[in-house]
């Protein structure tokens, strides 16, 4: 068996998480967890060697931010992934191709990712993979749409609904934090592309006109969908094989109408706002006062839910197809369902990386990754996945 070396530049949830498969998924030789934090880096390989019952995991000191710092983390490691803030993902994505490692990284703003893949002839010229946008969505929701499309032999409409959300919901939020909360008010804010009737499209978030229900199976019942910014690559890339592709965020009812509420009160603006006398940032309010009731605690559970529905043709007729998957909490090793739909899909597409089973260059997650393979990947995790195929006639 291979034994790769992997680097996680960041030690925080989803790093720690990624880690961890790395070394029981991964083939890995050693994975080394860095962060700024040197304290946060140790806990992290700390936590990791004990779930793991190994000693492959340690801890470096690295600012994402340092060129030297960079360099001197990169240079040994086969591959590793960027759970950093995306705001670092364009240098160290050159920092990587320079360095000759290959990068996978959790994304977060569709203008660094397009950044990042303008890399692409560099990245061929040295043999290196870069795959931004990795995590649950986009990323693993990506590869989803680009399955749901290899189920029926022609596509007219491609619909992502996704979301992760509590498996007991209660009021007046019905809803926990598992990742950082500027996320979550980004998510809302400004625009983001679909693909409607052959034509690029921006949609407002939130647009109540693009509001519907979903019926799932118990315990979740009817959960409302709305447009959101995914920041994902696939209304380009995805987009030119069907008229229409569409992306929406699932929350229990009534979520969509609180924060468009939050928004139009101004609570999503960046700008200082003068309060007697005293200059205040409104988002910065707004995260202070919302992250304490909605920050998901060690006794929460949360599930991730996504279905993707591809309607079109199949063997002549017309046809649906359907794919559901569903990630829960697991209670044994302790990581949250959105830590593992996040830092599991980041370790897997690192580990195809360092195997070779990623062609060189800068590639979108849905592209560079066969849809099959990743979804045998998922279920090897213990990710429920479920897929039909409905003809009509």
């Amino acid at each position: 068996m291979a034994e790769y070396r992997y680097g996680v530049l960041g030690a925080g949830r989803q790093g720690t998480a990624a880690a961890f498969d790395l070394i029981e998924r991964g083939e890995a030789g050693s994975v080394v967890l860095a962060d700024i934090d040197r304290a946060s880096a140790e806990a992290a390989a700390q936590r990791v060697n004990r779930l793991t019952g190994s000693g492959r995991a340690s801890a470096a000191t690295v600012d994402a931010a340092d060129r030297s710092s960079l360099a001197t983390f990169l240079s040994p490691l086969d591959a590793f992934v960027s759970s950093a803030s995306y705001r670092f993902n364009l240098g160290v994505s050159e920092a990587a191709v320079a360095a000759g490692t290959h990068m996978c990284d959790l994304g977060g703003n569709l203008e660094v990712v397009r950044r990042e893949l303008e890399l692409d002839a560099l990245a061929r010229e040295s043999r290196v993979c870069i795959v931004p946008d990795c995590g649950e969505a986009p990323g693993l929701a990506s590869n989803l749409l680009a399955y749901a499309l290899t189920l029926v032999d022609h596509t007219d409409e491609l619909v992502l609904y996704d979301g992760g959300l509590p498996t007991r919901p209660v009021p007046p939020w019905n809803y926990l934090l598992t990742f950082n909360v500027d996320g979550l008010t980004t998510e809302y804010h400004g625009t983001t592309t679909w693909r409607v009737d052959g034509k690029l499209v921006e949609v407002e978030c939130l647009d109540p006109a693009e509001d519907e229900l979903v019926e799932l199976e118990p315990p979740f019942g009817t959960l409302e969908a709305f447009a959101a910014s995914t920041g994902s690559t696939t209304p380009w890339t995805l987009g030119e094989r069907v008229r229409t592709l569409k992306a929406k965020v699932l929350r229990y009812p009534g979520h969509a109408a609180q924060f468009r509420a939050f928004r139009e009160l101004g609570l999503f603006r960046e700008e200082p706002i003068d309060v007697d006398g005293k200059q205040v940032i409104p988002r910065d309010l707004f995260h202070s006062l919302l992250e304490p009731l909605i920050r998901a605690g060690s006794e929460d559970r949360d599930v991730v839910v996504a279905r993707v529905v591809a309607r079109g043709e199949k063997g002549g007729r017309p046809a649906e197809a359907v794919v559901d998957l569903r990630v829960r909490h697991d209670d044994r090793l302790g990581f949250t369902a959105m830590e593992q739909a996040t830092g599991w899909h980041a370790a897997i597409v690192c580990h195809l990386m360092a195997s070779g089973r990623i062609e060189p260059g800068a590639t979108p997650v849905e592209l560079a990754v066969d849809p099959a393979l990743m979804v045998e990947e998922l279920r090897q995790r213990g990710f429920e996945l479920e897929e039909e195929v409905r003809r009509a006639g």
